[in-house]
């Protein structure tokens, strides 16, 4: 059988029992003996577990079982990080305290003594807990089964942006053409047209409609083209913001009712347009007639697209007969299948798997995100037991009788390396169908220790990054979109279906109103829209008070009001969550933030940022050894840093503002761990760093918005590979331009007067250069002769550079080159047109190309 999360978790703790680091922190307590019987009793359970997970839905007390061994296998997590985080602080106060600051620690509540007393005592506890629980599973006649963790090797596999790649979805030409000649035909009266699409979830609906949507001849018709994601509540306040944000690119988030309603109107007004309303589940009558009185605005031939899962939605707000999606044919989803199971030259080579195949796609019912799924979960294994396993699964057999296919889509869960089952549980913590971010996810994976790494710290968010790339070849995320190194990407409704079971009660979303949590949840999520009608008036969730806070580990913000993290919610928080890894307290409206926030010994992740009222951080914060983030970017009123950062020995994310003049006192330089900065909005500050500076393995750093003129120590940064610069003037002297960074692998530039001396800096020996940008740079007249020694250019974009003369003739030697963006450059613009520009056959070799925001060219991966 397939390993479970518990299974994941129990091998978490075994794993992490065997790190270097709890290895060196049990050598300083001297638990040795205790740590080796908690092991032994975790690896005789671990061993039957697989049998007990099959056993959990046919037998109540295995269940009970189970459900016990999660909350004490939690409760080991716990008690080792503790021993780690008290082995991290050890160092710190022999490195950075004296011999006054020692003492006093010893005649406190935290000396060694009493801390090894009260863990010595933890780990005894737990260690008979589970030698307890393990004498109780030969009650249950466990056999003793071994994991199969051999995941085959997978093959990288490139990977396309989010927009309908035509070549992705087969067996829909008869279904677009249909849906096309219903959008071109004259209206039969004068409601506004309305073409349901209906079918359950993976079918390929969103997908037909990006078909139609993109499709030359429609695009010809309607001028005007939106696409919106519908709230599932229908609610009309965010479906008309959805409208307009696709329509103008702009977010009109304090906007009442009557004044967006007002902007939609001169929106559409007397314009042809065609509106998708994707993935509609509320069947509310009278919002829909809202919506649609609105939208009358607009020409008459305009028409509307509307997807859903719902029969009862199609009739209620279609004007045509709803288009009900069939399966694909046998002979499409083979074709499908192969397209993802297989490369191009394996198809003919394996007569014997494709036989196994064909028995697989016929179980899979024409749905197309199972067919898909399902091809990517074999892709590249050329052993015939994991096609058979896969043909031969039981969970068919739950298919054939439920008519459900989430049984199916668990074969993918249940293959993932034991590493990513926990992270891709974490889907379930944000709502369905919304945009994500993938460092949202590699933050949080880090945060909570899902993430471990032999090398050193910078390789967590490197190998978080792979673990991110896993579930996207994995095709457990879709509409994946690369912009500007950030990836944006969404979870399909049923594979969110899919994060929300296997995580059961280990991640819940709660409201503001939540009253109580269950005792095995660990992660939550806060969702808000608005904080009218919370019934606790001092703005603390009731189940924070409860019991079962302590516990939680991730308290993780979704859609609030700015300000609604009041000074009572942070407080609350800090003194009851004392197991907190990750803690999201951004766009508050606290002043000052508790000193006892140094009681958060656990914590790896916090996130401060926007809180415009935030004046002050205490010094205790210093004393969070543990933590790797720290973000207070956007603090405006923050007057000055702690004094004794240099204490955050792990910190490897660093982004601030602050008011003051220089971070000399504050330690940074001395950060040796550091391998992120950000500084954005200090307008006051003059020096950066003064001599000594031990940054020596900082590999971004990202600098905005200064008002005066800074000094940047680029001989210090060996490291830097990534350097944005924005609104800023640095000082180069001809020391400091020699030393610009030799290893820079991303430039950008911004709102600088120093666009053509900084491009200059590069002009010696480093050939690294991956990719560059330049913004909003009038002074910006021509690309540096430089251009082709960077062999390994991928990227430029220039963009706003009014006065950019023409592409260099060197452009053309640039084989590695996949992308140029030119927008809104004058004479650039007209001399790179396709065929008749002057310019254009010095590019015509590159597979991507945008001009004035208009793809020109673009060559799928």
């Amino acid at each position: 059988m397939a390993q479970s999360l518990l299974f994941s978790v129990a091998e978490s703790v075994l794993g992490k029992i065997a790190s270097p680091a709890l290895q060196e922190a049990v050598a300083i307590y001297g638990f040795d003996n205790q740590i080796r019987q908690l092991r032994e009793t975790l690896t005789a359970i671990q061993a039957v577990l697989l049998d007990a997970e099959e056993q959990r839905e046919k037998s109540r007390l295995v269940k009970v079982w189970l459900d016990r061994l999660q909350q004490v296998l939690y409760d080991a997590e716990d008690v080792l990080d503790k021993l780690e985080c008290e082995a991290l602080r050890k160092q710190m106060i022999s490195r950075h305290v004296g011999v006054k600051g020692k003492v006093r620690r010893f005649f406190s509540l935290s000396n060694p003594l009493v801390l090894r007393a009260k863990l010595s005592h933890k780990v005894k506890e737990i260690r008979e807990i589970l030698s307890r629980i393990s004498t109780e599973k030969d009650q249950f006649h466990l056999k003793v089964q071994s994991a199969d963790n051999d995941v085959a090797h997978t093959r990288s596999r490139e990977m396309t942006y989010s927009f309908v790649n035509k070549s992705d979805v087969v067996g829909r030409d008869i279904e677009k053409q249909k849906i096309i000649e219903m959008l071109l035909r004259p209206a039969d009266d004068k409601n506004l047209p309305v073409i349901p699409i209906v079918g359950i979830g993976g079918l390929g609906k969103t997908a037909l409609a990006k078909l139609v949507y993109n499709d030359d001849s429609v695009k010809e018709q309607f001028k005007l083209r939106i696409w919106a994601c519908v709230p599932e509540d229908f609610d009309l306040k965010k479906t008309v913001e959805e409208i307009i944000k696709d329509a103008t690119g702009q977010t009109l988030i304090n906007l009442n009712v009557q004044q967006l309603q007002t902007r939609l109107q001169d929106i559409i007004k007397d314009k042809k347009y065609l509106l998708v309303l994707d993935d509609v589940w509320s069947s509310d009558r009278s919002r829909w007639k809202e919506l649609r009185d609105l939208l009358s605005n607009g020409a008459s031939e305009s028409k509307v697209i509307v997807t859903t899962r719902s029969s009862e939605v199609a009739s209620m707000m279609g004007t045509h007969p709803a288009h009900n999606l069939k399966g694909l044919s046998h002979e499409d989803s083979m074709a499908l299948f192969k397209k993802w199971a297989f490369d191009e030259k394996e198809k003919q080579s394996r007569p014997d798997l494709l036989e196994i195949g064909n028995d697989i796609v016929k179980k899979c019912g024409g749905v197309p995100l199972l067919v898909k799924t399902l091809g990517s979960l074999l892709y590249s294994k050329y052993d015939e037991r994991h096609w058979t396993h896969v043909r031969d699964s039981e969970t068919w057999e739950l298919l054939k009788a439920k008519n459900d296919i989430l049984p199916v889509l668990k074969l993918s869960y249940d293959h993932l390396p034991s590493h990513l089952k926990r992270c891709f549980a974490t889907f379930s913590l944000f709502p369905r169908g919304v945009e994500l971010l993938n460092h949202t996810f590699v933050e949080l994976w880090i945060a909570l220790g899902f993430i471990s790494s032999t090398r050193e710290k910078q390789a967590l968010i490197d190998v978080g990054d792979d673990y991110f790339r896993e579930l996207w070849k994995r095709s457990l995320i879709q509409e994946v979109e690369v912009r500007e190194g950030m990836i944006t990407f969404r979870v399909h409704d049923l594979v969110h279906l899919l994060a929300t079971s296997v995580a059961q009660n280990d991640c819940s979303i709660v409201s503001l109103d939540t009253s109580e949590i269950s005792e095995g949840v660990r992660h939550i999520s806060l969702s808000s829209t608005s904080s009218e009608g919370i019934s606790n008036v001092d703005g603390v969730p009731p189940f924070l008070r409860k019991p079962a806070s302590r516990k939680l580990r991730a308290i993780i913000q979704l859609n609030f009001d700015d300000g609604f993290i009041s000074r009572n919610f942070t407080r609350t928080c800090i003194s009851q969550c004392i197991s907190l890894r990750y803690l999201d307290l951004s766009d508050g409206s606290f002043e000052e933030l508790p000193s006892s926030i140094c009681n958060l010994k656990q914590l790896r992740f916090l996130n401060l940022n926007g809180n415009r009222l935030l004046k002050e951080l205490p010094n205790t914060i210093c004393e969070l050894q543990s933590l790797l983030y720290l973000s207070f970017r956007g603090c405006s009123e923050l007057r000055k840093l702690p004094k004794n950062m240099k204490r955050l020995s792990s910190l490897i994310f660093l982004s601030i503002s602050t008011k003051q003049n220089s971070l000399q006192e504050s330690g940074i330089q001395y950060m040796e761990n550091l391998r992120w900065l950000e500084i954005r909005d200090a307008q006051n500050l003059q020096v950066l760093f003064e001599g000594t500076c031990r940054l020596s393995r900082l590999r971004t750093l990202d600098i905005r918005n200064f008002r005066r003129p800074i000094y940047l120590p680029f001989g210090e940064l060996i490291a830097l590979d990534f350097l944005l610069i924005d609104n800023c003037k640095l000082v180069l002297t001809q020391e400091n331009k020699s030393d610009f960074p030799l290893n820079l692998r991303k430039l950008i530039i911004s709102q600088s007067e120093q666009a053509m001396e900084l491009l200059q800096c590069l002009e010696g020996p480093a050939r690294s250069l991956e990719s560059f940008g330049v913004y909003d740079c009038p002074n910006l007249t021509a690309v540096p002769k430089w251009l082709p020694n960077h062999t390994c250019l991928k990227l430029i974009r220039p963009i706003q550079c009014p006065n950019l003369s023409s592409m260099p003739h060197g452009i053309q030697s640039l084989t590695a080159l996949e992308e140029l963006h030119v927008e809104h450059c004058g004479e650039p613009s007209t001399r790179c047109e396709p065929q008749t520009g002057e310019d254009w056959q010095k590019i015509a070799h590159i597979p991507r190309i945008v001009l004035d925001t208009k793809r020109v060219k673009w060559m799928d991966d």
